[in-house]
């Protein structure tokens, strides 16, 4: 009967074979060419590695132009007027862009503070004057003094960002300094996040979180193509940028002007929804409708006319509203720019001389059509009275006294009050011209109107229920 052998038996017999091989000639031949055998590295690997390299190298270049940002308080100063306090309850980023000292954050990081404290990648800690801020694009630029140079950035051209292309987001989420991500750019030109009224945002799922906000995008190359703003809370992977041409062009005004001047046109919009294009004779999605031209602004003097389609502004497509505005103001005031619209199935070019926008900008919108419900509106004259008690500036018209629960006008937004100034583009002054405009439309057509709440007028489309 065999014994078996104990761990420890076994440990020295390994021990002792172990010191035996190593110690002998053919160990050491071995050693030597384990030692000498070169480790194979596949083309992928290698290129994996240097593709890491790229990045590491472009994080350590990014890294030392970006700030953390925090307002001082309102209060300014300390009971005992010392040291300046900076607030406890916000804070995020931002990115040198120049050796002036100039930086470039979000608005909504700034808020309301005059002055803001500013810690640089090499723990100085600076006190930044507001250049100015701007809040229809959430942009603000600060400025501070050193007596060293500063490290810079540089912008780069986001009109050639393109969808799927690797970014790297630096910025200070939850005061962890100079955090660096990395992603693609998941989509461009996003707008309805209702987050500001010039919207054109670079969505990337490189990781944005609080504390991200002002902080920069970069490209592979190190150049700033976007300013972090934003994330939706309740996604994951979800974030926005505002371009960099968008945000240059607003500090480059904020630093020689402190504020930023935009070009107006003068008109109320609507999307095309594909009833209403049917009815104006364009495509779905091609171009926006003009609902009212202000009297004595640029559009009504160039000869724009509600009804009109406008499908170019100097030869760039316009598909909808927020579109138009940005490239309206992205002009200058006083410049003349050139604007393609579709009327009456014809296609015209007019020179409209832009003026300066106004702070109080009214534009209609209306919900989505849908046109499988009944018509529900009654309608009557419009009186003095009823002029008076609905703020309507108007003479004539055809105001709807009544609209039915679930009916087609309701769902379209369509109340009490609203008067009805054109059927199918025709002038309706009066519930007789109503009622021979409305009787004219044949089985199974919409019908079109423009319609006056308040001073606003909007277009809507609906579908008689007995036709």
């Amino acid at each position: 009967m065999k014994t078996p052998l104990s761990c420890s038996t076994l440990l020295c017999l390994g021990l002792i074979l172990t010191g035996s091989f190593l110690g002998s000639p053919l160990s050491a031949v071995a050693a030597a060419d384990v030692a000498s055998t070169p480790r194979t590295v596949s083309p992928g690997l290698r290129l994996l590695e240097e593709l890491q390299t790229v990045i590491t190298d472009l994080a350590e270049q990014a890294k030392p132009s970006v700030v953390s940002i925090f307002p001082i308080q309102a209060t300014g100063r300390s009971r005992d007027g010392g040291e300046r306090v900076p607030s406890s309850t916000g804070s995020g980023s931002g990115v040198i862009v120049d050796a002036a000292g100039h930086i470039i954050t979000n608005n909504h990081v700034v808020g309301d503070a005059a002055e803001v404290e500013v810690r640089l990648s090499d723990k100085t800690k600076l006190f930044a004057q507001v250049i100015g801020k701007d809040p229809d694009t959430d942009l603000a630029v600060l400025k501070v003094t050193a007596d060293h140079p500063l490290p810079a950035a540089h912008f780069g051209d986001s009109s050639g960002v393109k969808v799927g292309q690797w970014v790297l987001a630096v910025g200070n989420p939850f005061g962890l300094d100079r955090t660096v991500t990395l992603g693609v750019v998941s989509g461009i030109g996003r707008e309805n996040i209702n987050l500001s009224r010039y919207e054109n945002f670079i969505q990337t799922d490189a990781s944005i979180n609080p504390g991200n906000s002002g902080g920069p995008l970069f490209d592979l190359r190190g150049d700033i193509i976007g300013i972090n703003t934003a994330i939706i809370n309740f996604a994951q992977g979800i974030g926005f940028a505002i371009p960099s041409n968008m945000a240059k062009q607003v500090m480059n005004q904020l630093i020689a002007k402190g504020k930023v001047v935009r070009a107006w046109l003068g008109v109320g919009l609507q999307p095309l929804t594909p009833e209403l294009a049917s009815k104006f004779g364009v495509d779905e999605n091609e171009g926006v409708l003009v609902n009212e031209v202000f009297e004595r602004d640029p559009a009504a003097l160039a000869g724009i006319k509600p009804g009109d389609v406008i499908t170019k502004v100097d030869g760039a497509l316009v598909d909808t509203p927020n579109k138009l505005s940005r490239l309206v103001a992205a002009l200058d005031p006083g410049s003349t720019t050139r604007v393609e619209v579709v009327r009456d199935g014809k296609r015209l070019n007019l020179q409209v001389a832009l003026s300066e926008r106004k702070d109080t900008v009214v534009t209609a919108s209306l919900p989505q059509s849908r046109t499988d419900l009944k018509l529900g509106i009654d309608v009557q004259d419009l009186t003095a009275g009823l002029a008076e008690k609905f703020r309507l500036n108007e003479s004539r018209g055809v105001l709807i006294s009544k609209v039915d629960a679930g009916s087609l006008a309701q769902a379209e937004g369509l109340r009490e009050g609203d008067l009805i100034k054109e059927v199918n583009r025709a002038d309706t002054g009066t519930v007789g011209e109503f009622t021979v405009a409305v009787a004219k439309v044949k089985r199974g057509d919409t019908i079109l109107l423009r319609v006056l709440r308040e001073g606003r007028a909007f277009y809507v489309v609906l579908k008689p229920a007995d036709h």
